[in-house]
Parts: C-alpha cells; structure tokens; sequence
C-alpha cells in the first residue's frame, strides 16, 4: 500500500471514525459518464472477496456486488459526472465531481480513503492510497459496485445505440469502437472532447 496524501498530515479522532472507501470508474472510456461510489463497510464484513474490480472477472464482480447491496449494515453512495461535464470541467474534475456527489449521498463521514494521489476536495478528512483499490477493502467495495454498474449503464445504452460494442468494451476505445465512430459517427454520449472523437472531425 502506497499512501499518496493524507490531509490533514496527524489525522486523529476522538471517537471510532466512519470511514468511507470511494472509487471511480470510467475515466478512458470515449463515451459514458464517469461514475463514483462511496462505501462505508460496517465491522465483521468479509473482506476476503474484496479486491480491485479489473482483477475479478465480470460473474465475480456480480456476486461480489450483490452481497455489498444486500449485507446489512454496508451504506453506499453512488456518484456521477456527464459527458457534458466531463467537456466543460475536464475529465479530473468531472472524475472529482462524481467522488464529491457519491460521499455526499452518504452523509457525514470523518475519513474518506480515496483511490489514487490527488484529493478530490471532499469536506472530510482524506487519504489518498495509490492502489487503494487492491489493499483497502472499502475501496476495492466502491470499485466493485462502480464497475458493475458503469457496465450495466453502458449495456443500457447499447441496446438504443448498436453497433459500438459498448455491452462488451464499456465504451473504451477497442477497435470495434473506433471502427464504428467512422462509420456511423458519434453519438450524445460521446466525449466530444477526447482526442480520438475529436480527431476524426465527429460532430453529435
């Protein structure tokens, strides 16, 4: 485990901390929003099938995600930014923004440990673990839910737009993807703003 920042540097706490685990998923795709979960896991959970969602395949990620939705005790906050957003405010910012929306459906927490080196700015104690999604088990929670919902969504969108493989690449570039922005341009649900959309000239 790498710890990245910690804000403030002496995080000390009077009382047992509520510590939330958050994770964002959808940062590279072309197309999609970028969705963020917050996940406080309450004493005694098992941990043990917890890892960084890309290392579990898609059916344990299911199983995973639906113990997380239906353990008592386990409180989840679920996060979004727009590709509208994500153009106007960048992808770190949009990325942020979703983290920001996700920890405040959780209400008050006094530590929030974040996956990755930058602080989101979240009004809470923050610590930021680089690979946090694979050593600290409320992360690898939030990455879980975060992938399999982002997943679904684009499995959803897939149905009213075929042809981009989007229920299989989740809206990554793969080159079915960029095969398809050739040939049937793009759609609202581009990034109108990432450089593979903008270089082949796709307007929506």
């Amino acid at each position: 485990m790498s710890v990245g920042k910690v804000r403030p540097s002496n995080v000390t706490f009077l009382h047992k901390p509520r510590i939330a685990g958050i994770d964002e998923v959808g940062r590279g795709p072309l197309a999609g929003p970028v969705v963020a979960v917050a996940v406080v896991l309450p004493d005694g959970f098992p941990t043990d099938m917890l890892d960084d969602s890309k290392k579990l395949s898609a059916a344990k990620r299911e199983t995973v995600n639906s113990l997380l939705r239906t353990t008592p005790g386990v409180e989840i906050g679920i996060g979004a930014a727009s590709v509208g957003e994500i153009l106007r405010l960048n992808i770190l910012q949009a990325n942020f923004l979703a983290m920001r929306r996700a920890l405040a459906r959780l209400g008050p927490v006094d530590l929030a440990l974040v996956d990755g080196n930058a602080d989101p700015g979240l009004p809470c104690q923050v610590r930021c673990i680089i690979g946090g999604d694979g050593s600290e088990p409320a992360i690898s929670a939030a990455s879980i839910i975060a992938k399999v919902l982002r997943d679904r969504l684009m499995a959803r969108l897939a149905l009213r737009y075929p042809g981009y493989g989007w229920e299989r690449n989740a809206g990554y570039g793969t080159q079915v993807h960029l095969d398809a922005l050739r040939t049937l341009g793009a759609t609202p649900h581009h990034r109108a703003g990432f450089a593979p959309v903008r270089q082949l000239g796709l307007t929506i």
